[in-house]
């Protein structure tokens, strides 16, 4: 039987096979010591019965570096689409999602996601978002079922040049559904837009 569990620096000596895959990122050792310590309860990991890691996540909660241009934030407001359409509220970040290609069509993303969205429910987030490779059509199709849209195109996001998706969920505090879209597809965003 497999296991939730917080993700640990110790960790990182035993999550190799999760990173094979050449459409996951892998970054620097600071990077994840850094989510470790500012959200530890946003960094989880699926250990199977051999105590191999089969699948993580990375997670954040977070809004723009600057308070919102109009109190109380209401992502409803034609203002905000019109003059700041990349303002970002408070709302949860899925920043790395992986599983060991051993591991995988068990259920192990859709438990992380729902481990990442519970905790963004709690911090009263608006909505969760990640950004995956528009070629990615797997992952892509697996967050269409667990209720992700996507809400932009990120022009040359990555370093070999290719295109990301901005996927979003509402979460409880967006009853109304305001900070999703219809046809993200077609709205296309400089990265230098997206911080």
């Amino acid at each position: 039987m497999t296991s939730i569990r917080p993700m640990t620096p110790t960790d990182l000596l035993k999550f190799n096979p999760c990173n094979l895959d050449h459409l996951t990122e892998t970054y620097n050792i600071g990077f994840y010591l850094d989510y470790f310590t500012r959200w530890p309860s946003l960094c989880k990991v699926i250990e199977g019965e051999n105590g191999q890691i089969e699948a993580y996540i990375l997670g954040k909660v977070e809004a723009s570096p600057y308070p919102a241009p109009v109190e109380p934030y209401d992502p409803g407001l034609k203002i905000y689409q019109k003059k700041w359409p990349n303002y970002l509220p408070w709302h949860a970040h899925i920043t790395c999602l992986t599983v060991a290609p051993a591991a995988r069509r068990l259920g192990h993303a859709t438990k992380l996601s729902e481990a990442l969205e519970q905790m963004g429910d709690e911090q009263n987030a608006w909505f969760v978002d990640l950004f995956v490779r528009v070629e990615n059509e797997a992952a892509i199709k697996l967050y269409k079922r667990m209720g992700y849209s996507v809400y932009r195109r990120i022009t040359d996001y990555y370093n070999d040049n290719s295109d990301a998706f901005d996927m979003r969920k509402p979460l409880q505090r967006d009853k109304q559904r305001k900070t999703v879209r219809a046809n993200g597809e077609n709205i296309k965003v400089d990265p230098s837009e997206v911080w």
